[in-house]
């Protein structure tokens, strides 16, 4: 399959392909005393997951199910990035994802039930940065040479693969397209 088949929904089965939307929290705070997993999102952060929220509902990376990390700035972000979107999708907050590396998010990401054909992965870096690039075997553009550079609070990687979640692996998804959504403010 090519990249413009995978890229503009020309596949002969789409029912097969799989779309990995990950999210990075966005910009939390630092209050002091406060432990790292209940940190708050921060002004901007505030700004920023809305917007985020706007970007896939218009670029149309609208999840059949969300994993979330239990970290208050993860959650907080798609509570906000939510509210953007027509309806909610199933949510699941999964401790495992709070301070995972990527071959642990790797592991959650094949359990994933094979009805979910777009899944939204929303939590930390350094795990997700290492995440998509272990993924990503091609990219559309500069999309990995960016993602490996930066991955930013915020920041929206789309990866796609034809087969079944269980099926990801090092090198098997085409990563097509990132995107750092900012609030204004």
């Amino acid at each position: 399959m090519a990249i413009d088949d995978i890229r503009f929904g020309a596949h002969r089965d789409h029912r097969e392909t799989r779309r990995l939307v990950v999210l990075r929290h966005a910009k939390s705070a630092w209050p002091e005393g406060v432990p790292d997993h209940d940190r708050p999102l921060g002004p901007r952060g505030l700004r920023d997951a809305p917007a985020a929220g706007r970007w896939l509902a218009e670029a149309e990376c609208l999840p059949d199910l969300v994993l979330c990390s239990t970290a208050r700035r993860a959650r907080s972000t798609w509570e906000l990035a939510a509210a953007e979107m027509d309806g909610t999708p199933p949510t699941r907050h999964d401790g495992r994802i709070y301070a995972a590396d990527s071959h642990r998010l790797l592991d959650v990401v094949r359990e994933v039930p094979a009805d979910v054909w777009t899944l939204l992965l929303i939590g930390h870096n350094p795990g997700l940065q290492d995440l998509i690039t272990l993924l990503a075997g091609e990219a559309v553009g500069d999309s990995l040479q960016r993602a490996e550079a930066k991955f930013p609070t915020s920041a929206i990687a789309v990866l796609t693969r034809h087969g079944t979640w269980s099926g990801f692996a090092p090198g098997t998804a085409l990563l097509t397209g990132l995107a750092v959504p900012r609030g204004q403010g």
